[in-house]
C-alpha cells in the first residue's frame, strides 16, 4: 500500500508534536516560578531529529537487502534537572531562560509550519489543484 503522505510529513508531524511538547513545558515552569521546591523540566526531542536524520528511505526489492530504518522511536518526553536552585525557597526555574526557550520554540514552530505547509501545496499541486 502506498501512503498518501511522504515521511518528511511525519517527521514535521513529530516535530510540531515535541514544539508543543517544550511549549507545554515552558509554560509550565513560567507559571511555576514562585513555587517553592519546584523544579524546571525540560522537554526532550531533538534525539527524534537525529533518528530521522539517520533515516533512509530505501526500497528494497530483494529479501536479503539491508532495512536502512532507524532504531526504535522513544518520542519526546520531559526530564527535570533536580541540581539547579534559581530562588532561596529552592525554585528551579529561571525566568530569563524559559522566556529565551520560548521565544527559540515559536520560531522553531513557525519554520516546521511554514514547512508543512509547502509539503501540502506540493501535495495539492500534484493532485491537480491549484
Amino acid at each position: 500500500m502506498v501512503a498518501l503522505f511522504s515521511s518528511t510529513i511525519d517527521q514535521l508531524h513529530n516535530g510540531l508534536n515535541g514544539a508543543g511538547l517544550r511549549q507545554q513545558t515552558t509554560a509550565n515552569n513560567i507559571a511555576n516560578v514562585d513555587t517553592p521546591n519546584y523544579k524546571a523540566r525540560k522537554a526532550n526531542f531533538e534525539h527524534t531529529l537525529d533518528a530521522a536524520k539517520q533515516q533512509f528511505d530505501s526500497r528494497r526489492t530483494d529479501g536479503r537487502h539491508f532495512d536502512f530504518g532507524g532504531a526504535g522511536d522513544r518520542g519526546a518526553y520531559t526530564s527535570i534537572d533536580r541540581t539547579r536552585s534559581y530562588h532561596h525557597n529552592g525554585n528551579g526555574v529561571d525566568m530569563d531562560k524559559e522566556m529565551a526557550a520560548m521565544a527559540n520554540n515559536q520560531i522553531y514552530h513557525s519554520a516546521l509550519i511554514d514547512r508543512m505547509d509547502g509539503q501540502f501545496s506540493s501535495l495539492k499541486t500534484a493532485l491537480g489543484g491549484q
